[in-house]
């Protein structure tokens, strides 16, 4: 006995679900597992999702490789709206400052030298008003000194500085009130050394004490 063909109407039907089957099979797996497309939320389920959305990014990173290999840079939408390099401004660079001219320090107005033996000590004054101010530098060549840095008139005296076994000093000296100010050196060593003394500043003479 032969067998019934199907009719117009159930060839239609399977047709139609077998479209549907089609769609059905491609929203909620090819699209997942390929695209990493997920509109039913099936694929993330069935984890078709992440294996679409790895597929994606290895396709992207082929891509990229492939285009830095032939030389071709991928422009991005923010690059594209920069301007012509030629038409970038450019920051100049803030003009270094001006060097100050050096202050050429005033030259010394006096130098004293004089040498002390075994033992012997000397003095030098400067005679200022109060308030003045004298600059001083004074080295030993040889050895060392002791020293008082001092002052004296008008019945008044006063100490600035003393030391002991010093090679050098160096500063300024500002006179508590009118009179001699200056230094007393002493030689406590055993060989002569070599004091020399230089001098500026507001004050009307310098002389050793007698």
């Amino acid at each position: 006995m032969r067998a019934e063909l199907p009719s117009s109407k159930q060839l239609m039907r399977s047709t139609v679900l077998a479209a549907i089957s089609a769609v059905v099979l491609l929203v909620a797996v090819v699209l997942p597992a390929e695209y990493g497309i997920d509109p039913t939320g099936v694929g993330r389920a069935l984890r078709l999702t992440e294996m679409g959305e790895i597929k994606t990014q290895l396709a992207a990173e082929a891509a990229a490789d492939t285009a830095a290999a032939s030389g071709n840079s991928v422009v991005t939408s923010a690059q594209a709206q920069q301007p012509p390099a030629a038409a970038r401004s450019v920051p100049t660079q803030a003009a270094a400052p001006a060097a100050k001219p050096a202050v050429q320090e005033a030259p010394w107005r006096d130098e004293m030298s004089f040498t002390l033996t075994p033992g012997e000590g000397l003095e030098i004054k400067m005679r200022m008003a109060e308030g003045a101010k004298a600059e001083y530098t004074w080295v030993v060549q040889g050895g060392r000194v002791n020293f008082d840095t001092h002052g004296d008139g008008g019945g008044k005296n006063i100490s600035y500085e003393k030391g002991r076994d010093v090679a050098a000093d160096d500063g300024q000296l500002v006179a508590a009130f009118t009179g001699n100010h200056g230094w007393y050196w002493r030689n406590r060593g055993k060989a002569d050394v070599k004091v020399v003394l230089r001098t500026r500043g507001e004050y009307t003479d310098i002389k050793r004490a007698m």
